[in-house]
């Protein structure tokens, strides 16, 4: 047995009976425990004046609660969990003002710093980079991204399903994405977050890397992640984007240019010999960049490191 819940009081015509519909509708989710326990608050935090009283006004936010990741965390913590007022603050004044916004916290009417705060005081510990990230630092804000009681995608509560959320504000990308060689994004086998992690990294580009962008790519490219015994510099040096773009390319295997040899080239030209002692010679059909002749990586296949050649053969 469910004890017994003092309705407050409504002055609007049918709200009671509406109310009254609401409660019993909770309890035979079997959430009557959750909020009466919440309608309790007042006894203890005489400014709290627990859920069911928000339902009230802020039926549909109560109604739809139950599919909400927070809901049974306030089931498993009672009125302590993430109730109404966890999040919003002490609702009495808010209450005995007739609805004003001001005497609660709106997240609406928050500035990004303060919503972020507030979201923080319990997702800090996993997001300890969001306040320096690009996210944070751009004020972007928590509702930004994510809805907490009208959300379109269940998971995360996200307002929009990846990447049309991400495409709102990274515009420039959405282009990549339909380039002749890319990363399938846009096809739902890859999400923008498989790589980058919205709420921030120690890295650049808020990528999913404690160490260095390569980390990001060999996860999948696995082939290249060596450790060998004749490593390809620029690889370790600059990264996989030294020669590849990585959301999309007109280029076969996303090459930032349209010929191997032109890319190889940027390095290994004559002109850089003394800082790459297997400079491409002037002279000698083996190396010469007439369209007659293969591409390096015919004969250098493994490029990017080898354990058997200094000069990447296989």
């Amino acid at each position: 047995m469910h004890s017994a819940i003092e309705l407050p009081k409504c002055a609007a015509p049918g709200c009671r009976t509406g109310l009254r519909v609401l409660i019993l509708s909770l309890l035979g989710l079997g959430l009557g425990s959750h909020w009466a326990g919440a309608q309790k608050a007042p006894e203890a935090k005489g400014e709290y004046v627990g859920a069911a009283v928000c339902a009230t006004c802020h039926v549909d936010e109560a109604k739809n609660f139950p599919n909400n990741p927070h809901h049974k965390l306030a089931l498993l913590h009672g009125p302590d969990g993430p109730t109404c007022e966890a999040c919003h603050g002490p609702g009495k004044e808010h209450v005995d003002g007739g609805g004003d916004k001001s005497k609660i916290f709106a997240p609406s009417e928050a500035s990004a710093k303060e919503l972020d705060a507030r979201c923080l005081s319990c997702h800090a510990k996993s997001h300890p980079d969001y306040a320096r990230s690009a996210h944070g630092e751009g004020q972007v804000s928590c509702i930004g991204c994510h809805s907490i009681h009208a959300a379109k995608v269940d998971d995360h509560l996200l307002k929009a399903k990846q990447p049309e959320l991400c495409y709102q504000c990274h515009s420039e990308v959405r282009p990549q994405f339909s380039m002749p060689f890319h990363h399938k994004v846009g096809e739902g086998l890859m999400q923008c977050s498989d790589c980058h992690n919205p709420h921030g990294t120690p890295g650049e580009k808020m990528l999913r890397s404690t160490s260095e962008q390569n980390a990001v790519c060999v996860k999948c490219h696995s082939e290249t992640a060596g450790p060998f015994v004749h490593e390809h510099p620029v690889v370790k040096a600059e990264g996989c984007t030294s020669c590849h773009t990585p959301h999309g390319s007109p280029n076969a295997r996303l090459l930032n240019v349209s010929n191997v040899n032109t890319l190889c080239l940027q390095c290994h030209s004559v002109t850089n010999s003394a800082a790459f002692p297997h400079a491409v010679a002037p002279t000698g059909p083996q190396h010469s960049q007439i369209g007659t002749y293969v591409a390096c990586t015919s004969c250098h296949t493994q490029i990017h490191g080898s354990n058997t050649s200094d000069v990447f053969f296989k």
